[in-house]
């Protein structure tokens, strides 16, 4: 069991969220874990503490003055803060987030945060309005630099009636996060990883511009489980819509040709480079500076950006560079040419279906080794996926 003999706190707040928090709790001793919950009293208007108590198998915190199964000598906030490897907040109100930030500690959960030493997962749950207030937008950014690491929110239905951001997310997702956090061994601890990822935009006029449909899905997950398994990581990224992962350095940029320049700005420092950015293979041979109208007739000359895969390949030494090979045919021909001409130790296939699997959250892959060792996968979600690249490739 992937999580077995870690020490897990759950703080649950007043949410209508509450309940999810009951399945978090199930599929965390599923894993092993042993799990202390600690209840707000808001939270205990939406959940029973016999609820948790019986799901978690261990008495519930509920009160700063009532002994909740620890040694009488213990202080308890004291007691869970210093034998939990994490403590997670799910769900999170404002009003907790805020308390936190400000270093508040007038109940049994925020005096536990207060004390510990370990990592700190927030979920947020509440109406979007709330969750958009600069005030807690604030708060959030200052527990980030503190360290504190957040996991949503979700957008869809709410419990006002409304529809927006800010629904806890599933709690599938967040034992994923968990796993990743403590779970996971530090195997990247000391390497230096380079990622690429979403699509690069080349421009016609000021307006348009070639482009494709590149998500940016696959490189952030894969430098998010870099991260997770204790690289030091950097990303490099064309536009895409995805919330920066913390604890990253990263670079966002436009075109191929600034694409270009940041890989090879951090290549020689880089121990693995994973270049999953769809990188436009085409630029207009000349950008027109005002925008064309359409009365205007359009002939577009177009020539191919440089090759940066090609030219890692070339520099490569002992580094481990890694390369992505989408096709609409002859799949596993097509990727083993592109492996052997761009010097490649491992490349990801996959065949496009439509327009699948851009914007997905899953893919189906075929791994494709220097040694001509081919694997097929099935469908698997995206991080997932990052996860096996990884666990293939480790020094």
């Amino acid at each position: 069991m992937i999580l077995k003999g870690k020490e897990i706190v759950l703080g649950v707040t007043g949410s209508i969220a509450c309940y999810k928090s009951v399945d978090l709790v199930s599929r965390l001793r599923k894993l092993g874990a042993n799990v202390n919950v600690i209840m707000t009293g808001n939270a205990t208007e939406f959940v029973s503490v016999i609820t948790f108590q019986t799901i978690s198998c261990n008495s519930v915190y509920a009160d700063m003055f009532k002994p909740i199964g620890i040694r009488e000598h213990e202080i308890k906030h004291i007691s869970l803060a210093k034998r939990a490897d994490i403590i997670i907040v799910a769900p999170a109100t404002a009003n907790i987030i805020s308390k936190l930030a400000w270093g508040i500690a007038d109940d049994p959960l925020s005096a536990t945060v207060l004390a510990c030493r370990c990592t700190i997962l927030v979920a947020p749950a509440m109406n979007e309005s709330m969750y958009r207030n600069p005030i807690l937008q604030e708060n959030i950014r200052k527990l980030k630099k503190r360290g504190f690491r957040f996991i949503g929110p979700a957008s869809g239905n709410l419990a006002c009636d409304e529809e927006g951001e800010g629904r806890m997310v599933e709690p599938e997702e967040i034992v994923e996060e968990i796993v990743a956090l403590i779970g996971v061994k530090q195997d990247l601890e000391g390497k230096k990883i380079l990622v690429t990822a979403g699509p690069t935009r080349e421009f016609i006029d000021p307006v348009r511009y070639i482009s494709n449909p590149s998500s940016g899905k696959m490189g952030f997950a894969l430098a998010q489980e870099a991260r997770d398994r204790g690289g030091k990581v950097v990303l490099i990224s064309g536009p895409t819509n995805l919330a920066l992962p913390d604890g990253v350095k990263f670079m966002q940029v436009l075109s191929a040709e600034e694409m270009e320049k940041e890989v090879l700005h951090h290549f020689d420092d880089s121990d693995i480079v994973i270049m999953s950015a769809a990188v436009s293979d085409w630029k207009p041979s000349v950008r027109v500076k005002e925008k064309i109208k359409m009365k205007d007739e359009l002939n577009l000359r177009i020539e191919s950006t440089s090759d940066i895969l090609a030219e890692l390949g070339k520099r490569k030494g002992k580094r481990i560079l890694v390369g992505f090979a989408l096709e609409t045919e002859n799949l596993i021909k097509n990727a083993k040419e592109k492996l052997k001409e761009k010097n490649l130790d491992l490349i990801v296939a996959n065949k496009i279906k439509g327009n699948y699997p851009f914007g997905s959250d899953t893919n189906k892959v075929v791994f494709i080794e220097r040694n001509g060792k081919v694997t097929s996968f099935p469908k698997l979600h995206k991080s997932e996926i990052a996860r096996r690249i990884l666990d293939r490739i480790k020094p």
